[in-house]
C-alpha cells in the first residue's frame, strides 16, 4: 500500500477508537461534564479542578477534535496526491462533509442537553442521527482506504439485483444499528436511575429495547442468503472471505448481545458489542464494494443437440 492509504486506514482505526470512547461518554453519563458549553468546556478553554465526569467528556473532545484533523489532513493529501477527479479525492471529500456533520450533531447534543440524564424523545431522535452519521462517515473513510488501496472504482447504475442487494445490507446493518443505539440509551438512563424523572418517556425507551433483538434476529436470515448469492453470482476471493467472516461475526455478535442482556449491559460488554458493530459495518462495505466491482459470472452457453 502506498503512504496515503495506510493513513487513511489508521484515520479510519482512530475514528472507531473515538466512536467507542463517545460511547463510554453516554454510557457513564458524562456527556454534561462540560456543562452546555461547545467548544469550551464550563466556559473555559482548558478546565480547572475537573471532576471525573469532566474529564471523561474534555477527554472525549479532545480525541474528536485529533478525529477531525486527521480527516482533514487525509483531504488535504487526496488532492495532493492524486489527479482531478480521481475516486479517492471524491471519497476523501465526503469523508470530511460528514465529519463536519458529525461535529455539528455532537455539538447539539451538548448545547441542546441531549445527554447525561436527560430522558426524552428527543434525545432518541438525536442519537439515531449520531448513529447514521457515523455509519455514513465511517463508510466513506473505509472507501476512501479501498480506493487507495486498489480497490477498482465501481458503477452505481446498472447493477440491476445486485446493486438492490448491496443497499438493502448496508440499510439494514444502519437499521440495526440504530435501534442499537436507542437500546442503549434506555440501558443507560436504567443503570444512571433517572427513568423516573420522565416515566412515560422513559417505560417507552425500555419497552423499545425488545425491538433491537428481534432486528438482528432477522436481519441475520437476510444477510445469511443474500451474501451467499452475491458470492456465487460475483465470486472472488476476496468476497468470499469477507462473506463468510461477516456471517460468522453477526452470528457471534447475536450471541453477544444475549450475554449483554443477561449481564444487564455493563459499560464494557456495550462498548465490546459496539465494536464489534463497527467491524461488522467495515467488513460489509468493502464487501458490497468488493461485490459491485466485479464482472458477474458469465452462464455457460446452452448446448445444441
Amino acid at each position: 500500500m502506498t503512504r496515503f492509504a495506510k493513513f487513511a486506514w489508521l484515520t479510519l482505526g482512530y475514528n472507531v477508537l473515538v466512536i467507542l470512547w463517545g460511547a463510554f461518554v453516554r454510557a457513564t453519563g458524562s456527556g454534561a461534564g462540560c456543562g452546555s458549553h461547545w467548544p469550551t468546556c464550563n466556559g473555559q478553554i482548558i478546565p480547572r479542578d475537573p471532576s471525573i465526569e469532566t474529564l471523561i467528556e474534555f477527554s472525549h473532545r479532545l480525541t474528536s477534535g485529533l478525529a477531525f484533523l486527521l480527516v482533514l489532513a487525509m483531504l488535504i493529501w487526496a488532492f495532493r496526491a492524486y489527479s482531478r477527479k480521481h475516486i479517492v479525492r471524491l471519497g476523501a471529500v465526503l469523508s470530511m462533509f460528514f465529519m463536519i456533520t458529525e461535529a455539528l450533531i455532537g455539538a447539539g447534543l451538548v448545547l441542546f442537553e441531549r445527554v447525561a440524564t436527560d430522558v426524552s424523545y428527543a434525545r432518541a431522535v438525536w442519537m439515531a442521527a449520531h448513529l447514521l452519521n457515523t455509519f455514513i462517515l465511517l463508510l466513506f473513510i473505509i472507501l476512501t482506504a479501498w480506493w487507495a488501496s486498489g480497490g477498482a472504482r465501481f458503477p452505481l447504475r446498472g447493477q440491476g439485483w445486485t446493486g438492490a442487494a448491496t443497499l438493502g445490507a448496508l440499510f439494514l446493518m444502519t437499521l440495526i444499528g440504530i435501534s442499537g443505539a436507542v437500546t442503549a440509551l434506555g440501558d443507560t438512563l436504567l443503570h444512571l436511575d433517572v427513568i423516573h424523572t420522565n416515566p412515560v418517556v422513559g417505560e417507552t425507551l425500555l419497552a423499545l429495547r425488545i425491538y433491537h433483538p428481534t432486528l438482528a434476529v432477522g436481519i441475520a436470515f437476510y444477510m445469511l442468503v443474500v451474501l451467499t448469492r452475491l458470492m456465487l453470482d460475483r465470486p472472488s476471493p476476496t468476497a468470499f472471505r469477507l462473506g463468510i467472516g461477516f456471517n460468522l461475526l453477526y452470528v457471534a455478535q447475536l450471541g453477544l448481545g444475549l450475554l449483554n442482556v443477561w449481564l444487564k449491559a455493563p459499560v464494557w460488554m456495550q462498548l465490546v458489542h459496539l465494536l464489534i458493530t463497527d467491524i461488522l459495518w467495515i467488513m460489509l462495505v468493502i464487501f458490497c464494494a468488493t461485490i459491485l466491482a466485479t464482472r458477474p459470472q458469465e452462464k455457460p452457453a446452452p448446448v445444441r443437440v
